[in-house]
């Protein structure tokens, strides 16, 4: 039986399970038609058990204090993982949310491997996976590299593929155009700021010793300076947890609309979207009695930080910074110049590597040190929010299309009430939320104000081209401008309506598009 410590960053995440809330990610991905069980767990069995830690169970061993290992489940049984079942009547969004916030709500035996998958059956026509797994198995970008074994770019690909991507060069036609698709993720989450998946990032130089002193030096010093800040205002989002969880997400938003947002100012698809979530905070917050005008709502933020040679490991590499949201800004407009500038600083800031030792830290220290440090740090955030950049092409699950997939980020400990991701997948994001349901039940209202944000945003941006000064070259015509010919054409031109961004898409002008990315 093999047995062996876990890393102290991965045990400092198993230790951040709160009395009532977990740290366990949960994910779910949609078919329009139905899914064969049987395929499923046989591409299960073939694939996601390459993993040693989806067949391993935490144990806690240690002379001085106990820590956690990794221990090999003996007589491992997948079927007590992989569930079937089928979804309740009417099979439509709200029963499909119900039982979700049911399986998100229990706590995983810790007796066994801590991780389970649902197939459902009956969702709208088609079928739903939901995944649930402890995040001290790996963080959204080890993720990544879990979906680029469960899931194809062919439909025709067999079950046993898994063998033919993991040789050398990845020299099957299926793996090929699989680690393309992923490359062409990593290229997409750079232009959109945000951080690329596993197995996707290019080499990057890695700092020197004397670099990363400085840089610990620095983020150290901010990191005092973060723990010198008041706590976050009491709020909805703040207070004593409940094992009861809900979970809400969005509809999905296309992000050539996000582009065209962003594209007059600069900001990035990452900008964009965080500031959407913010205008559905301040809206929430101030439907819930909040003075929005006059109030703090900050989120901690997973900033990765896996080096080259770790890409499509499992396990946790990311350091964390703590976002000003901007919540007290009333325009939509404001918000997203103030995140933009947020966001660039973070971006500069070293804080994210002092938080990754300071993990590194607690992880190899008692657990009581560990939840000490948590609660403080905890107390300075309301929320947890990631972005995740996801596969552009559509990816098949069995033979079986995928239609949408999203995930709903942990809040682990005392002090932070809600999660909120965002993935992109198919040139689409959606905003999940999951929440405390005694602070807050009715995180869909949360996700609908999002949407309706986007909505506002777009006006906006369709607004403001309608006031933008004509083209000179439509007001001369074409060097026309002083005939007849030349004033009728530029009067046709400029009676023309502006182009906007729709729901399916906009059409936007080509040099829009450039700037953009």
């Amino acid at each position: 039986m093999t047995i062996h410590a876990m890393s102290a960053v991965d045990a400092a995440w198993y230790h951040m399970d709160g009395p009532a809330n977990t740290a366990m990610v949960t994910g779910m991905l949609v078919t329009r038609t139905p899914l064969d069980f049987a395929k499923v767990r046989e591409v299960y069995r073939q694939r996601l058990l390459g993993f040693d830690r989806f067949r391993q169970r935490v144990v806690e061993r240690g002379i001085a204090f106990s820590t956690p290992h990794w221990e090999d489940q003996p007589d491992f049984d997948l079927d007590q993982h992989l569930h079937h079942i089928a979804l309740p009547a009417p099979h439509d969004r709200a029963a499909l949310s119900a039982l979700i916030d049911d399986i998100a709500s229990q706590p995983l035996d810790h007796a066994q491997p801590l991780w389970q998958a649902h197939v459902i059956d009956g969702v709208e026509g088609g079928s739903a996976v939901i995944t649930r797994y402890h995040h001290c198995i790996g963080d959204g970008t080890a993720m990544m590299a879990v979906m680029q074994r469960l899931y194809d770019t062919d439909p025709d690909t067999p079950p046993d593929a898994l063998a033919e991507r993991e040789r050398p060069g990845m020299r099957g036609a299926a793996s090929r155009k699989l680690a393309h698709g992923f490359d062409a993720m990593a290229r997409a989450a750079r232009k959109a700021g945000m951080p690329p998946p596993a197995s996707a990032q290019p080499a990057l130089p890695q700092p020197s010793t004397v670099d990363k002193a400085k840089l610990l030096l620095a983020g150290a010093g901010m990191l005092v300076s973060e723990l010198l800040k008041w706590p976050d205002p009491k709020s909805p989002l703040k207070g004593d947890f409940q094992p009861r969880k809900r979970v809400a997400w969005s509809e999905p938003v296309a992000i050539a609309d996000v582009k065209a947002i962003g594209a007059p100012t600069g900001a990035k698809v990452n900008d964009v979207l965080v500031a959407g979530m913010t205008g559905a905070l301040r809206a929430y917050l101030k439907r819930r009695g909040v003075d929005v005008n006059r109030t703090t709502v900050r989120a901690m933020v997973p900033v990765d930080l896996r080096p080259p040679e770790r890409f499509g490991e499992l396990g946790n590499e990311f350091g964390l910074v703590i976002l000003d949201l901007a919540v007290a800004k009333a325009r939509a407009t404001d918000r997203l110049a103030q995140t933009k500038v947020r966001m660039d600083a973070l971006k500069r800031s070293p804080e994210a590597l002092a938080m990754r030792v300071l993990l590194d830290i607690f992880g190899r220290g008692p657990k009581p040190l560990e939840a000490f440090a948590n609660q403080i740090f905890g107390s300075k955030a309301s929320v947890v929010m990631t972005n995740v950049a996801g596969p552009r092409e559509q990816l098949y699950l069995a033979g079986t299309p995928i239609d949408r997939m999203m995930f709903w980020v942990p809040h682990p400990g005392r002090q932070l009430g809600m999660g909120i991701s965002i993935l992109s997948y198919r040139s689409q994001a959606s905003l999940a939320v999951i929440a405390d349901a005694h602070l807050v039940p009715d995180p869909e209202t949360i996700t609908a104000l999002f949407n309706r944000e986007f909505s506002t945003m777009l006006k906006a941006l369709s607004a403001a081209a309608a006031e933008a000064p004509p083209d000179r070259t439509a007001k001369t015509g074409k060097g026309k401008a002083r005939t007849g010919q030349g004033r009728k054409t530029a009067t046709k031109r400029q009676a023309r309506p502006p182009r906007t961004p729709t729901a399916r898409g906009p059409r936007v002008e080509k040099g829009r598009r450039r700037a953009a990315t």
